[in-house]
């Protein structure tokens, strides 16, 4: 893995948030409610997308030399599909607040299908299916290990699958398939940070 043209901040952040933002997501579906997201859970949502923005510039950074045209527009299309992601979770909160029903919900938004569409339905495939090219890319590039790239490319597809389905344990699963390959990334950010930090303070003592 090369970051070697980020500053020791912008590792920091990247291996940080690699680790917090995909285990948001895990706990998220915990705290679901026959399938929807409550107050709680629609809260660590849209904290976890503040966290998978750093995590996405990362990830993507990996793929920067061998891919830079991918790396730029590729990153464009995971944040705004990170960003509908929030936006499921701020639903799941007002809902839960105010009252609304799933049947209101649903009746309002084919009112306003052209809103609803661009900030919710359509654009919510967009980040499974970045992290699924992604995963791709990085098995083609060979910029992480192999399994690294398989559980990202099968937590991408699972994905979708559980929030269809709404089904808490397909939830969990592809959450943790996400959660460990993306985590490690992080982690190995961060200890080679750490190594590179200890390198640099022996030869200044």
């Amino acid at each position: 893995m090369n970051y070697s043209n980020a500053t020791s901040s912008e590792r920091r952040l990247w291996g940080v948030s690699m680790i917090v933002a995909p285990l948001l997501f895990f706990v998220s579906t915990f705290y679901w409610e026959r399938g929807e997201y409550t107050v709680v859970g629609g809260t660590l949502l849209v904290v976890a997308t503040a966290f998978w923005i750093p995590a996405l510039l990362g990830l993507f950074s990996l793929l920067k030399d061998k891919l830079p045209n991918y790396a730029s527009w590729g990153l464009l299309i995971a944040i705004c599909g990170c960003i509908s992601g929030s936006n499921f979770g701020m639903r799941g909160i007002y809902a839960n607040v105010f009252g609304i029903s799933k049947e209101t919900l649903l009746r309002e938004a084919a009112i306003h299908s052209v809103s609803f569409n661009i900030t919710l339905f359509m654009s919510g495939p967009l980040f499974p299916l970045s992290l699924l090219v992604l995963g791709i890319n990085f098995l083609r590039k060979k910029v992480v290990p192999g399994w690294v790239g398989y559980l990202i490319c099968l937590g991408a597809i699972a994905f979708p699958a559980s929030r269809i389905s709404r089904i808490e344990l397909i939830a969990h699963i592809a959450d943790a398939l996400l959660l460990i390959p993306i985590a490690y990334i992080g982690w190995q950010l961060l200890a080679k940070r750490y190594v590179a930090d200890q390198s640099t303070l022996a030869v200044k003592t």
